[in-house]
């Protein structure tokens, strides 16, 4: 395999997490009957542009279907940090009724129908039809396509160029990275603003937050490596900024390379950070593989033990990053009875490759449980305030990254 930005030779391997099936390819009871597609999850290290990427053995048109389960306004944290940032865009860009705001990977509308409520006019492009329908009833206007150049330069001879775009966690989802972002600088106005976010490759590595792999994800981004890319295409970095989101987060706020906006000092400071930690050396990757095994044998140890108590132990939140978790570690139905998730596009199926059946959280209330495995961590805090009933039985919450904690 070659680097998907600069074509160097891949040799430095950073994590082999076995085979697994695509993270959100949730099964339904007849699925479990029949076959189940699964993909060597190996990630690599470019060498010479620092380029963290997915190993490639499946296409995009497989990991976003039309029956795609993920739908972002299940989270209210995630509502609520999209219309912060609408309301800081609006005010920062001074955006109005004759504006243009374009939403790469647009989702189910969590975002653009700030936009909408506000009358500036909004695009989203989503391919998924099943996130792409939820947008619509909100009356977001959507683009059932993937993006990349040649679609840039539809909509730019429609004269759809943008004052602003947006891509929230859909940069580390794009297999052509180098196209999807020359369709980024083609769109945008002479004066527009580009904003990405996506999780801080630096954070995935201080803390050992290795279930954020998997095979939607093609690339695991460092700021040091999205500024390559984005001067390769003509773009420029100007300002960063540090969130919570996702674990640890950036988003970038990019321009056209002679736009006259200076470069915020926040840019090299974070750069410097990223050197200093050695996101730009080979050791940092190779040892990387020992900290995720030891999650994973910490995490089956603490099932085993409480099965052998005489203790039930269920899990809340079908998302990417547990289905990983729980594939690499080899957990099954037998040590994680059940999974709750809030989403009901997930609620009567079940996990990839683990195949643990999936139930609304009411169940949880039924049953009683000791311990409850809360898989996306980065929402924890939202997750124990809405099941604060937990406690009252003498519930427990448990994660695991980036390592087994009692709540």
């Amino acid at each position: 395999m070659k680097c998907r930005h600069c074509a160097q030779n891949l040799d430095l391997l950073f994590l082999d997490l076995g085979y697994s099936a695509p993270s959100n390819a949730y099964l339904s009871k007849e699925d479990l009957k029949k076959p189940e597609l699964t993909f060597p999850l190996r990630i690599f290290t470019c060498t010479q542009c620092w380029l963290v990427q997915t190993e490639d053995f499946t296409d995009a048109d497989v990991l976003f279907s039309k029956s795609y389960a993920y739908f972002s306004s299940v989270s209210t944290t995630w509502l609520d940090h999209a219309e912060s940032y609408c309301r800081s865009m609006t005010d920062r860009l001074k955006l109005n009724s004759d504006s243009f705001v374009i939403e790469l990977a647009s989702n189910d509308g969590y975002l653009l129908k700030n936009f909408v409520a506000n009358d500036i006019p909004c695009l989203g492009v989503e391919p998924t039809d099943s996130t792409a329908e939820a947008a619509e009833a909100l009356g977001v206007p959507v683009l059932r396509e993937f993006f990349g150049f040649d679609l840039s330069e539809t909509l730019k001879q429609e004269g759809k160029a943008a004052d602003l775009v947006i891509g929230n966690n859909v940069y580390a989802h794009v297999p052509d990275i180098n196209d999807f972002t020359k369709g980024v600088k083609n769109i945008l106005k002479s004066d527009g603003t580009v904003t990405f976010e996506f999780p801080h490759l630096l954070e995935l590595v201080k803390h050992n937050q290795f279930d954020t792999v998997y095979h939607e994800h093609f690339s695991y981004l460092s700021l040091c490596a999205v500024k390559r890319i984005f001067e390769s295409q003509g773009l420029r970095i100007f300002d960063v900024d540090r969130l919570s989101t996702h674990g640890g987060s950036l988003r970038v706020y990019g321009c056209h390379q002679d736009d006259l906006r200076q470069t915020e000092e926040a840019v090299d400071a974070t750069l410097q950070e990223e050197t200093s930690f050695g996101l730009q050396s080979r050791e940092v990757y190779e040892t990387f593989q020992d900290k995720a095994d030891a999650i994973k044998n910490t995490l089956y140890k603490f099932l085993i033990e409480q099965k052998e108590l005489g203790k039930t132990v269920v899990g809340y939140g079908a998302a990417a990053k547990g289905n990983t978790l729980l594939n690499y570690a080899g957990v099954r139905h037998d040590l994680l009875n059940y999974i709750c998730d809030a989403a009901p596009s997930k609620q009567g199926k079940y996990t990839p490759s683990s195949h643990i059946p999936i139930y609304s959280p009411e169940r949880i209330m039924e049953e009683k449980p000791d311990y409850v495995l809360i898989l996306p961590w980065n929402i924890a805090e939202e997750v124990t305030n809405q099941l604060s009933c937990v406690r009252g039985w003498g519930g427990k919450f448990v994660t695991a990254i980036p390592e087994i904690k009692i709540l």
